[in-house]
């Protein structure tokens, strides 16, 4: 476990439609959140990050080793980074919540030619695949990136009523050469270590039928 926060509410692309009679509310009491595990090669231990906003509406992930890069001092499989987080989510009693928008930022320096692109997903443990997404970024390109998913209240899938599953939020970076100069280097990245590019999470919540 890596860390453990507090949080009020939380927007995250969930799964299936809620029960008949249920309501968008904030609940009265806080959610807490532990990271259960990092895997991949654009997060090793220690370099992923959970912490919620002051409004307890939204929470944030940041990265501080996840870069993906070709060029002459790339090792072969630099190229593509991939890190999945599994969240243990615990909420107050009457409730259920689902993810209803998500904010990728990041940085990338691709050369003439190249072309890079960012896929996420995220689902709660069990239950398909949900709010999956890809972008991609062509060269030239010096700057920032943001790109964001967003879901209808109608949309958003839920967490089954009374049920305790872990959300898990699987992200890949990938730089491909393309007609570049292979003499240059181009990258990707979500590390927020030195631009404070974090990825950031809203919640939405419902209360759940008596």
């Amino acid at each position: 476990m890596l860390n453990t926060i507090a949080a009020g509410t939380m927007l995250l692309s969930t799964l299936g439609a809620p029960a008949a009679g249920m309501h968008t509310v904030a609940p009265p009491d806080e959610m807490t959140i532990s990271i259960v595990s990092a895997n991949g090669s654009g997060c090793p231990k220690g370099s992923a990050v959970v912490e919620v906003s002051p409004d307890n509406k939204a929470f944030t992930v940041s990265y501080s080793k996840f870069v993906a890069e070709v060029g002459p001092q790339s090792g072969p499989l630099d190229y593509r980074k991939q890190c999945q987080i599994a969240l243990n989510v615990d909420i107050p009693t009457g409730y259920t919540y689902g993810i209803a928008r998500a904010d990728y930022r990041g940085y990338a320096r691709l050369e003439k030619g190249s072309w890079a692109s960012e896929t996420a997903y995220y689902y709660f443990q069990g239950m398909s695949k949900t709010g999956v997404s890809k972008y991609n970024f062509d060269g030239f390109m010096d700057d920032t990136w943001q790109v964001t998913d967003e879901v209808e209240v109608e949309a958003i899938t839920w967490l089954p009523c009374g049920s305790s599953r872990y959300l898990n939020i699987n992200t890949e970076l990938k730089v491909n050469r393309g007609s570049s100069n292979p003499a240059t280097t181009s990258f990707i990245t979500m590390d927020s270590s030195d631009l404070n590019l974090d990825t950031i999470y809203r919640v939405a919540w419902m209360e759940c039928p008596h």
